[in-house]
């Protein structure tokens, strides 16, 4: 067999196995996303160095002076939005509503094929950011931190772990999965130091002896 024959066998031989690889990566499942990757522990300590320390203000809160789940695209809103991002193989319909997929909370480990058994939380809790300065905000800023889908503010877990948490501070509440703990400390001062958000000399103390564990 002539050598540039053999050479073109080959190359489109190549050619063609790369070919087949592509068909098999694209017909392969869809990573699970995750919230936008929070900054380094080593950031994050010096974030919280520079956090105001204060006592938290528990007056006035409502849910609702933080307009959220507002559209982000077509007929997609927030919380459907962060369902397609964070879940595999996410099917929606024609109103942007997840019809199946797969998701597992980072919180707890917890799993569900159906989007409704998960919520989205706030890594910084509405109350809780009221609480350490958002009561000194317009509405346009309070909806801007409830919708923010850029800094590692909103994730969709399980039902369960979400109102366990409630609108505790890492001093009060961690994930039980703790191999998500630096990940969630991180996430945590990153978004309070975005906005300029206080913390309490507990929540503090908690914050460093888990990033200096990071």
């Amino acid at each position: 067999m002539p050598k540039v024959y053999a050479r073109r066998r080959l190359s489109i031989l190549a050619a063609l196995t790369a070919f087949i690889a592509s068909l098999g990566l694209l017909n392969s499942p869809t990573a699970s996303a995750a919230l936008p990757t929070p900054v380094t522990a080593a950031t994050a300590r010096t974030y919280l160095a520079s956090l105001t320390v204060a006592t938290p203000n528990h007056t006035g809160y409502d849910r609702a002076l933080f307009p959220h789940w507002i559209t982000i695209s077509g007929k997609c809103d927030t919380r459907e939005t962060v369902l397609v991002r964070d879940g595999s193989n996410v099917v929606t319909d024609a109103n942007c509503a997840s019809t199946s997929g797969n998701w597992t909370s980072a919180y707890d480990g917890a799993t569900t094929t159906v989007a409704s058994s998960f919520d989205i939380d706030h890594v910084v809790p509405l109350s809780e950011a009221w609480d350490s300065g958002a009561s000194k905000w317009t509405t346009a800023q309070r909806q801007a931190f409830a919708n923010d889908l850029t800094r590692p503010q909103l994730i969709a877990v399980s039902a369960s772990s979400n109102r366990s948490k409630g609108d505790k501070d890492p001093a009060q509440w961690m994930p039980t999965q703790t191999s998500y703990r630096c990940t969630y400390v991180r996430a945590w001062v990153q978004v309070k130091y975005y906005y300029g958000l206080s913390v309490d000399t507990a929540e503090k103390s908690a914050l460093q002896n888990y990033l200096a564990g990071c």
